[in-house]
């Protein structure tokens, strides 16, 4: 919270000054004396007062002084607030490896599961955008917040032969440039170096890349134009068998995760390396993905709610004093 005005402060000064001015009128008073034949009838005729009745209202006077001095100070409160639209690339691996059932119903079917759950959560000013690659690479749904689209998309995912993760990013890259945020702003919003962009790709895979470019060189690509990339390794290190007991993957064999590229594309991109050896780690994983990537601070004055509470306990005050101490 932050104060305009926070030399008001110092009029909190004043309330232990009245508090002390009460006090000595309080004894300042006269003191009358007055015989009675019996002491019941001095209790039946000035009935008794407890400690709440005597100074509440006062203290809630009191607190009023503070809560306007507060209000005074025009305090004002700083909100991160979603900003504009940002651009989410899901870069899915679709090679045959995917197909295994270690994680049932199959590794492809338990990141569809994700993906689709991930889509119904995300905000309406972000657009989702779908990249399959197996041999080669594909934008299977531009960039879009239609969520039937996306789904639609995201069921029509089928495997193919070859792990062509290096391909998958630079699909999802000039997927940004043309559908992104910039490509849609007059005039084009120049980027300073090293500042990364709103826009992401979440790389989902399960293998190593086996043709195309280079994974770590795309990373650098993705660098230069300053998008996060956010890796995922997924499966379980023993894999599963097909029906003619071979492994699946890469010449009949199980070929395991790239870890150490994953981690490189993350950590050089800014974005983050998850692993997911289960469907709900991967939901977890994907539980855990930013939703709000463009914000700005927001400034809201709140002297009015102060004001309020001050005149609320006026309010109490006033009625408190009239009910216990009622005017003749």
């Amino acid at each position: 919270m932050k104060f305009l005005w926070p030399g008001a402060f110092a009029l909190l000064g004043l309330i232990p000054l009245l508090l002390a001015a009460s006090w000595w009128l309080q004894r300042r008073r006269r003191k009358y004396a007055v015989r009675f034949s019996s002491l019941s009838l001095v209790r039946a005729a000035v009935p008794g007062q407890s400690w709440v009745r005597r100074y509440l209202p006062m203290v809630l006077f009191f607190l009023a002084l503070a809560g306007l001095t507060v209000g005074m100070a025009r305090p004002q409160t700083v909100t991160l607030v979603p900003a504009g639209r940002a651009t989410i690339i899901l870069a899915l691996d679709v090679s045959g490896s995917m197909r295994q059932t270690d994680i049932a119903p199959s590794r492809l079917g338990a990141a569809k599961q994700a993906a689709l759950a991930f889509i119904d959560r995300q905000q309406e000013h972000n657009q989702i955008g779908i990249v399959a690659f197996a041999g080669i690479s594909q934008l299977v749904q531009p960039p879009s917040n239609d969520p039937n689209a996306l789904k639609t998309a995201i069921y029509q995912l089928t495997t193919g032969r070859g792990t062509a993760i290096g391909s998958g990013i630079l699909t999802a890259l000039d997927a940004i440039d043309e559908f992104g945020q910039n490509a849609l702003s007059e005039p084009v919003i120049p980027r300073t170096p090293g500042q990364l962009e709103p826009d992401i790709i979440v790389l989902l895979t399960d293998g190593v890349y086996t043709t195309g470019p280079d994974p770590l060189d795309a990373a650098q690509e993705a660098v230069a134009r300053g998008i996060r990339i956010y890796t995922i390794s997924f499966g379980t290190p023993q894999g599963s068998f097909n029906q003619d007991n071979n492994f699946f993957g890469g010449r009949g064999r199980f070929r395991g995760v790239d870890e150490d590229s994953l981690k490189a594309i993350a950590s050089m991109t800014g974005g983050e390396y998850y692993t997911a050896g289960s469907a709900g780690e991967l939901q977890k994983v994907f539980d855990s993905l930013p939703t709000v990537l463009v914000t700005r601070e927001e400034t809201a004055e709140i002297s009015v709610v102060f004001a309020a509470a001050a005149a609320l306990l006026v309010a109490g005050a006033t009625l408190l004093g009239l009910l216990w101490r009622p005017l003749p």
